[in-house]
Order: structure tokens, then C-alpha cells, then sequence
């Protein structure tokens, strides 16, 4: 199971990065979990939002450089080691993996970490053959 992730193409320079987070407030678009690498020029914004459909349509009509990405939600206790232990099952089945990111949740002591890898089927199947719980993108948008 699969989520959808927006990537961003934002220009390096100030307020930018506000304007895409502004339209999509203004198009009443609720962030979920946000991570943003950059270089000197530009930077990638990575999104998961609760609709992502509009989102993408939003930043479209913005003139927003946007590409979707299927990414891996795992939903982990949130305590020291339980990242480690999702990361060591893709590293002995030989997942590469991209990039990481995390966030907490309402429900108490549980985070969850999005996970972006070079093949989603073989490490959902790894995953949930060891008992790990991965997160719908449902659960996610109505967070």
C-alpha cells in the first residue's frame, strides 16, 4: 500500500517557499508531513497533504514544477530503536532506500515515517511479513 507524495520544485529565494504553502492553505489543503532538501538554486519540497488530487491541480495553476512519487507510510511506536528496526528488515532484504522522513501523530506514542525506496512492492511485501504496520493513505489524509 502506497501513498501519494507531491514533489516541488522551489526556486532558492525568499518567499518562495511561502507561496507554495500558501496556496495551498488558500485551497484549504492541510499538510500532513513536509520535508524540504535544497541545493543553492532550488530546493525539493515534499508533501503529503490530505488531497492530494487538489494539491497537485493547486500548484499546477501556480506554475509549480510538481512530480508525484509513490511512497511507503510505516507507522512505528514512537520510541527510541523502532525506527532502526524497520530500517534493518529493508537492509537485510536488500531495499535501498532514497529518503526518510517522519512525523508524530494524535495517537499517543505512535509516529509515522514515510519512506521513499527503489521498489515499493518487494518492501511492502517484506514489511508486512514481519509484522510491520504500514499506514493507507486514508489514514494519512484524514489524519
Amino acid at each position: 500500500m502506497t501513498i501519494d507524495q507531491i514533489s516541488v520544485f522551489v526556486e532558492n529565494k525568499p518567499g518562495k517557499l511561502v507561496e507554495v504553502i500558501e496556496a495551498l492553505g488558500a485551497n484549504n489543503i492541510d499538510l500532513r508531513a513536509m520535508s524540504i532538501a535544497d541545493t543553492s538554486d532550488f530546493g525539493i519540497l515534499r508533501l503529503i497533504v490530505d488531497k492530494p488530487s487538489k494539491a497537485l491541480e493547486v500548484l499546477r495553476d501556480a506554475d509549480c514544477v510538481t512530480s508525484v512519487n509513490k511512497v511507503i507510510a510505516v507507522s512505528v511506536e514512537d520510541a527510541p530503536g523502532s525506527l532502526a528496526k524497520v530500517l534493518r528488515i529493508l537492509s537485510d532484504a536488500g531495499i535501498s532506500i532514497e529518503y526518510v522522513y517522519a512525523f508524530i501523530t494524535h495517537e499517543a506514542h505512535r509516529a509515522y515515517v514515510i519512506i521513499r525506496v527503489e521498489n515499493n512492492d518487494k518492501a511492502i511485501s517484506v514489511l508486512t511479513a514481519k509484522g510491520i504496520k504500514l499506514a493507507s493513505g486514508g489514514e494519512l489524509y484524514e489524519m
